[in-house]
């Protein structure tokens, strides 16, 4: 469920070192979102479907701006009574069709090719309400082309989504989330 923060931090792929102001544009058709949220009787896998994404960010100051967006609606666990539950209890889809994560700073540096390890930090909405949260990234530049990824756990439950539990069917209060990005930087 969470696993859309996951998808937001990609935009952090942006630089090249020469280079002042860089977008990286997300490629939603090679990059994913999954999820795995702990039960008392099975790990529950998922993933959703990157929207879009583009990241803006000057290579001067640890600065970003822009947006990852996943559609809420297209998350799928391989159990169709579950998912239908997640969209309309916990993730709320008719009145909040989408998950996002909206970069503002960053501390580490963006190597001009190569891996670079950065801390990011942002704003991830989830229920229309927007919560902080600092992601580990680890970002990689080929030329005109980046990738980034993340793992990091959001705790739905603390930011006012709906606890799946039923019965003696128990579910953790957090979700962990992994995050792949591929796209293309734009000058």
């Amino acid at each position: 469920m969470k696993s859309f923060a996951a998808f937001t931090l990609a935009g952090l792929l942006a630089p090249a070192a020469l280079a002042q102001h860089q977008t990286f544009v997300v490629n939603p058709d090679a990059s994913e979102v999954k999820i795995v949220l702990k039960t008392t009787h099975e790990l529950v896998s998922g993933a959703f479907h990157i929207q879009s994404g583009s990241i803006g960010f000057d290579s001067s100051a640890p600065r970003m701006s822009g947006s990852v967006v996943v559609l809420a609606a297209s998350g799928k666990t391989g159990n169709s009574s579950r998912d239908k539950k997640m969209n309309k209890d916990v993730l709320e889809v008719e009145q909040h069709a989408t998950i996002s994560f909206d970069p503002k700073t960053y501390t580490g540096a963006i190597a001009p090719s190569g891996d670079s390890n950065l801390q990011v930090t942002g704003a991830f909405t989830l229920l229309g309400v927007p919560h902080e949260i600092t992601i580990p990234i680890l970002v990689h530049i080929d030329g005109a082309t980046a990738s980034a990824k993340t793992h990091f756990v959001i705790p739905y439950v603390q930011w006012g989504l709906k606890n799946p539990s039923f019965m003696f069917w128990k579910a953790d209060n957090d979700v962990a989330v992994d995050l792949s990005l591929a796209g293309q930087i734009l000058k």
